[in-house]
């Protein structure tokens, strides 16, 4: 039985993807370079401002509260139904887009709702629901 007694050959290196991204790198920077200098060569003189915060986010929506006595609130503040129609079109003034949710007393009549819609809807508010709660273990209502 023969033995075979020349020794496993050292283990290599391979540098070639390192080399390729080294040379990527190079050339990344050398034309990120060459636009910030081409930017530095304008004659352009941009504006300033003394204060720059961050853009606004878009408002949460504003919710109405109609409660059976007729009281009317809006996030809180009970007001009349000619002060939301004031307060939700100075809203829609300042964002176009605001949402109104409109929450009504189970036990009172929809007319008070229905006003507060048509006070929202006057307002310009586009973004309109009303919210309602799936009653539990009672039997669904069925249209006719």
């Amino acid at each position: 039985m023969g033995l075979k007694l020349s020794s496993p050959e050292s283990p290599t290196l391979n540098l070639t993807p390192m080399i390729d991204i080294v040379f990527l790198l190079i050339i990344f920077f050398m034309v990120g370079t060459k636009f910030t200098e081409l930017e530095r060569r304008l004659s352009l003189e941009v504006p300033q401002v003394n204060e720059a915060g961050p853009l606004a986010p878009a408002p949460k929506a504003r919710t109405v509260n109609v409660y059976r006595d007729g009281r009317i609130e809006l996030d809180g503040d009970t007001m009349t139904l000619s002060q939301l129609t004031e307060e939700l079109a100075a809203a829609t003034r300042e964002y176009s887009e605001i949402g109104v949710i409109v929450r009504g007393d189970g036990d009172s009549s929809f007319q008070q709702v229905a006003e507060v819609l048509s006070a929202c809807r006057k307002a310009g508010v586009s973004d309109l629901g009303i919210t309602v709660r799936i009653a539990r273990g009672r039997e669904p209502l069925r249209q006719r």
